[in-house]
């Protein structure tokens, strides 16, 4: 059976609540980790912070895609709170918003989430600039130096903006900035814990965890269908990215809620795995196994940007034509 003959999203509830008790936990967590940070040996105070933090990323996602109530307004609220300190809630909003569109996706220009470049793109980065790519093309890179590379390719961009003099740009940053120095003045000022740890824990390590889950979802492909993977069998890092590893059901359904995603992906798996030439990984230990220090890609887009789905259906020229 075909993808497009299925349609598993029926009429959501109001308020979904287990998103809500989701949301309630992560709270819950963050404020405890904060609130009481010298009471855990640090070997284990960083991976509850990292687990957290990623967790809260997992879940801000459900929120830009219109969960866990009808009410944007109240997703909004409560997925804004920057405990990641570097991105804000309505950037990663727009941007994510983009990145769904199919047709675009691992485009080096179109798509904000494509970790490919254009071959002109490649050379303006320089040997340093190449290098530090070509690092991350490893799951180990990705994970010791993304963090620091994505956070300054995002701040690069903002500043643009600011500096180019773009309105939104500078009061989006403005509210940012004030929910950012409330998050610190709890953190700090209240709890007194040193800022290097909260940067440690929460910012730079919970990015870290976070982007296993991005490093194989997408692969430059000329079927839009086959440019997203799957990968199974994740009961642990499956939660904590909530079910987003069966990334072609989210994609081809991006408003279906993330406690029903493995069901959906039980009831159609065959056509799941046709629609996307069995691009599907058997857990993230073989993630790990496979790619920790071999290259997942190369960093250069094989056709230099996406195809359009008109490009592809356009005939190939016949033999002695001009």
């Amino acid at each position: 059976m075909s993808l497009d003959a299925i349609d598993p999203v029926r009429r959501l509830p109001s308020v979904e609540w287990p998103t809500v008790a989701l949301f309630g936990f992560i709270y819950a967590s963050w404020l405890g980790l904060t609130l009481f940070h010298d009471a855990l040996p640090l070997w284990l105070w960083i991976p509850l912070a990292a687990w957290t933090s990623a967790w809260w990323g997992s879940v801000q996602h459900e929120a830009l895609h219109g969960h866990p109530t009808r009410s944007r307004a109240v997703n909004t609220a409560m997925a804004s709170p920057p405990f990641w300190l570097w991105l804000p809630f309505e950037s990663y909003r727009t941007s994510h918003l983009i990145h769904h569109r199919d047709e675009r996706l691992t485009d080096p220009l179109d798509d904000p989430e494509s970790r490919y470049w254009t071959p002109q793109g490649w050379k303006d980065l320089g040997p340093l600039g190449r290098r530090l790519v070509e690092l991350q093309s490893t799951l180990l890179g990705r994970l010791v130096i993304g963090p620091f590379w994505s956070i300054g390719q995002f701040w690069s961009q903002e500043w643009c903006k600011i500096a180019a003099g773009d309105i939104s740009a500078r009061r989006l940053w403005f509210w940012h900035g004030v929910r950012v120095a409330l998050v610190l003045a709890w953190v700090v000022g209240v709890c007194g814990m040193p800022l290097w740890q909260y940067l440690l824990g929460f910012v730079y390590c919970g990015t870290s965890l976070a982007l296993v889950r991005s490093f194989v979802e997408h692969k430059a492909r000329d079927s839009v269908e086959q440019r997203t993977a799957i990968v199974e069998k994740a009961p642990v890092l499956g939660l904590l990215f909530l079910h987003n590893n069966l990334h072609v059901v989210h994609h081809r359904w991006p408003t279906l809620p993330w406690y029903r995603l493995p069901e959906v992906y039980r009831q159609h798996r065959d056509a799941v795995l046709e629609s996307n030439a069995g691009l599907v990984y058997r857990g993230y230990t073989d993630v790990f196994r496979r790619f920790l220090l071999r290259r997942h890609d190369q960093p250069v887009h094989p056709r230099g940007r996406a195809p359009a789905p008109e490009e592809l259906r356009q005939p190939e020229p016949q033999r002695g034509s001009v």
